[in-house]
Formats: structure tokens, C-alpha cells, sequence
């Protein structure tokens, strides 16, 4: 569970043919689900175009949030390069407020 508010964006690049992606692509959700469980995702879902994803991320910090990275079976079968971005919210949607405590 987060103890900390330290938000990160999670850009995923796919590094292989969608049909690879597709493979694995149940056992993703699946993982998404477990870190949607834990607290640790907020928000994901596919870039437009289709070349990777968009994670919305709250962890305790960037080396706790690359450890769950990892387990990704994108990343375990090296089908995705991950570029994860911290920021600091200091406004949001009301819906949001949660991230800027």
C-alpha cells in the first residue's frame, strides 16, 4: 500500500508486433488488476495509435514503482520500454484531490 503521495506517469512503448503484445495481453490485465487492488494504479489504459500504453501510478517511490514495473509480463518478455515520469500535482479535478495531499 502507498504510504507516500508520489505520483508518477508511466509511458509504455511497445518494442514488437501487436500480435506479441496480444499474447500476452490477459496476463497484463491481470497484472494491471493486481496494482489497481493495491493502490498503486489510478489510470490506465492504450496510446492512440496503438504503439503502447499509459499508466497513472501512486507509489512510495520511483525504485518501489520500477520493482512493480518488472513484474509486468510486458517487461518480463521484454515487449515494452517503460519511461516513467514523477510529478508533483499541485491542482486537479475535484474527483482528484486525493492526489494533491
Amino acid at each position: 500500500m502507498v504510504k507516500e503521495n508520489r505520483v508518477f506517469i508511466v509511458l509504455l512503448t511497445y518494442k514488437c508486433d501487436l500480435s506479441e503484445i496480444d499474447t500476452y495481453l490477459n496476463d497484463h490485465v491481470e497484472y494491471l488488476d493486481r496494482q489497481y487492488a493495491a493502490g498503486v494504479f489510478l489510470a490506465s489504459g492504450r496510446k492512440v495509435p496503438r504503439t503502447g500504453g499509459v499508466i497513472l501510478a501512486r507509489a512510495d517511490g520511483r525504485q518501489q514503482l520500477e520493482q512493480i514495473l518488472a513484474e509486468d509480463p510486458f517487461s518480463v518478455h521484454n515487449l515494452a520500454d517503460y519511461d516513467v515520469i514523477e510529478f508533483v500535482p499541485s491542482k486537479t479535478a475535484k474527483e482528484l484531490d486525493f492526489l494533491c495531499q
